[in-house]
């Protein structure tokens, strides 16, 4: 039998707290009374199935030690806090600070005896000078622009423009929030300082040429130092100078100037380009010239040794040998003249009136021998008869010798 139905109620579990002879769920009203009188017996308060005054106190400080209850496990619980991996929780004890807390879930206790205050420490921040118009935000927080005027004087009294960026992060929870009122308007302030120094330190050719990265790392040397002195608890990660421009008003007088340089090193490489072109063919040209010369004067020399040779032995069988060496000498230098002529002479004694001329051979390249010439226009009867090589022999080679004289 079921516990709600008619005659069932000893089976009820809330007691005797149903009415009599009545269906249907419990007494709302009689299990908040049995709650109470619960509460009141724990804190010390009569049980009283009355509805007398006494009743009514020990109601109402039940009441109100249930809502201390409540209010106080409430108060613990908002002491439970959770710091991400980024982040970093420093826990201060009525204002003053007593630890800071590395990632993951943690308990303080709660306001107002501590509280907690998240820095996040990863988070890339940024400052830039000579940004006139407003900036964009970075993660949580914008970029400050610092409102101050970029124009700097260098060292030659000269005026440039610059716009430079400052990248950094909290490396310190505890000294960015309580050794600085503002940290990051200070950096600006130092990042500025530091700026106006090392241009100050610099000529305007160097800023607007090649020394942009050593004036960047001066820079952060300058601006680092400054943190580290204030302990900010600031870290520069990086600095960019993004412009360096001489102000608007002598710009076109500057862009001028920078193409007149630009013209004069173009020159200047021009003439080193030719220069290396030039110099070393006219060495080569002169080296080839002495090279030349040496080769002329050793085969001149080697001529000359040779035909002082020549002649010597020339001029030893010519003792031996006179006339013999003499008709040498003269076929041999009418040979050399023939060689080289387009013509030939026909002196045969004793021959016929048709002669063989070849032609073409003779209008040829190359020019034919004398006895080659000789052989293919004689008929092979007329035929020259030997010469005697002795110096005694008949009077033949004295009378040809003759001849060739009277001719």
């Amino acid at each position: 039998m079921a516990w709600n139905e008619p005659g069932g109620g000893s089976k009820d579990p809330w007691g005797a707290g149903a009415r009599k002879g009545a269906s249907g769920p419990p007494d709302l009203d009689d299990i908040l009374r049995k709650l109470q009188q619960f509460l009141g017996g724990l804190f010390g308060g009569k049980r009283s199935g009355g509805n007398g005054g006494s009743g009514n106190n020990g109601n109402a400080r039940s009441m109100s030690a249930v809502g201390a209850i409540v209010v106080f496990v409430i108060w613990l619980a908002s002491g439970i806090y959770i710091v991400d991996p980024a982040e970093r929780g420093v826990v201060l004890t009525f204002g003053n600070y007593a630890e800071t807390t590395m990632p993951g879930p943690h308990w303080h206790i709660p306001y107002p005896i501590e509280t907690v205050e998240v820095v996040n420490v990863a988070q890339i921040r940024n400052v830039e000078i000579g940004f006139r118009t407003g900036g964009s935000a970075r993660g949580a927080s914008a970029a400050p622009r610092v409102p101050v005027e970029s124009l700097m004087l260098t060292q030659d009294e000269n005026i440039v423009d610059i716009k430079l960026a400052v990248q950094y992060r909290v490396k310190d929870a505890r000294d960015y929030l309580f050794n600085v009122i503002d940290p990051d308007a200070t950096l600006a302030q130092a990042t500025e300082s530091a700026v106006r120094e090392t241009i100050g330190k610099s000529s305007l050719d160097f800023v607007l040429t090649e020394g942009r990265a050593e004036i960047m790392a001066r820079t952060e040397a300058l601006l680092q130092g400054v943190l580290d002195r204030y302990r900010s608890g600031l870290e520069v990660t990086s600095v960019n100078l993004q412009d360096a421009q001489p102000p608007e008003e002598v710009q076109a007088a500057f862009e001028d100037v920078i193409k007149s340089r630009e013209d004069e090193q173009r020159l200047m490489n021009e003439a080193e380009t030719y220069a290396n072109d030039i110099i070393p063919r006219a060495r080569g040209a002169a080296q080839r010239q002495i090279e030349e010369s040496k080769a002329h004067k050793a085969r001149v020399v080697a001529q000359a040794e040779g035909e002082a040779s020549r002649f010597t032995q020339v001029l030893a069988e010519y003792r031996k040998a006179p006339a013999v060496t003499r008709e040498r000498l003269y076929l041999d230098a009418v040979e050399s003249v023939l060689t080289s002529a387009g013509k030939v002479m026909v002196d045969v004694k004793g021959g016929s009136n048709l002669l063989y001329l070849p032609l073409d051979r003779m209008s040829g390249g190359a020019a034919m021998p004398p006895d080659k010439v000789l052989e293919r226009m004689l008929p092979p009867a007329a035929s020259v008869a030997p010469r005697t090589t002795q110096e005694g022999q008949g009077g033949d080679t004295r009378d040809r010798t003759r001849d060739r004289g009277e001719r």
